[in-house]
C-alpha cells in the first residue's frame, strides 16, 4: 500500500512538471513567433500574438497600445532588420508568464540606421489555449566599464 502511494504521488508530480514544461516551451516559442514577427513586419503574426489590452513600454518611456505598436512596427518606423533574444527566463504562474531577456538589435527607424541593446520584461496571459502579449517593458542595457 505504501509503495502504490509512493507511485501515485511520484506520478502526479511528473505530470505537474510536464504541464509546466509544456506551457514553457509553448511561451518561449510565442516569444520566438514575435521577435520573426516584428523583424519581419507581419501585421497579421503582431495582431495575433499580442492581446487587445497590451501596454508596450519602450525603453525611453514611450507607452503603446495594440493598435499602435502594430502599426509603428508595420510602417517602418520602427523597424527591427535583425534581433537576437539572449539569457531568457520564464516563470509561469497559472495562466500567466513573466519572460525575461536581453535584446540585441539592429534597426533602420524611419530609415535611420541604429543599434539598441535591451532588458525586457513581457508579461503573457494565456486565453483560449494561446499566449498573447499582454505587457512589455524595456530598459536600457546598462553601459560596460
Amino acid at each position: 500500500m505504501k509503495r502504490l502511494l509512493l507511485f501515485l504521488v511520484i506520478c502526479s508530480m511528473m505530470e505537474v512538471s510536464y504541464a509546466q514544461s509544456k506551457d514553457e516551451k509553448a511561451v518561449t516559442q510565442a516569444v520566438e513567433n514575435l521577435r520573426k514577427a516584428m523583424v519581419d513586419a507581419d501585421k497579421a503574426m503582431l495582431e495575433k500574438l499580442t492581446d487587445a489590452r497590451l501596454s508596450y513600454g519602450h525603453s525611453g518611456g514611450n507607452l503603446e497600445d495594440q493598435a499602435t505598436f502594430v502599426k509603428q512596427i508595420v510602417s517602418g518606423h520602427s523597424d527591427f532588420v535583425t534581433m537576437d533574444l539572449t539569457e531568457q527566463t520564464v516563470t509561469i504562474v497559472g495562466n500567466t508568464a513573466i519572460v525575461r531577456h536581453k535584446l540585441a538589435a539592429d534597426t533602420n527607424d524611419s530609415g535611420k540606421p541604429g543599434t539598441v541593446h535591451l532588458r525586457v520584461m513581457l508579461v503573457w496571459a494565456k486565453e483560449g489555449g494561446e499566449w498573447k502579449l499582454l505587457g512589455r517593458q524595456a530598459v536600457k542595457e546598462p553601459v560596460k566599464n
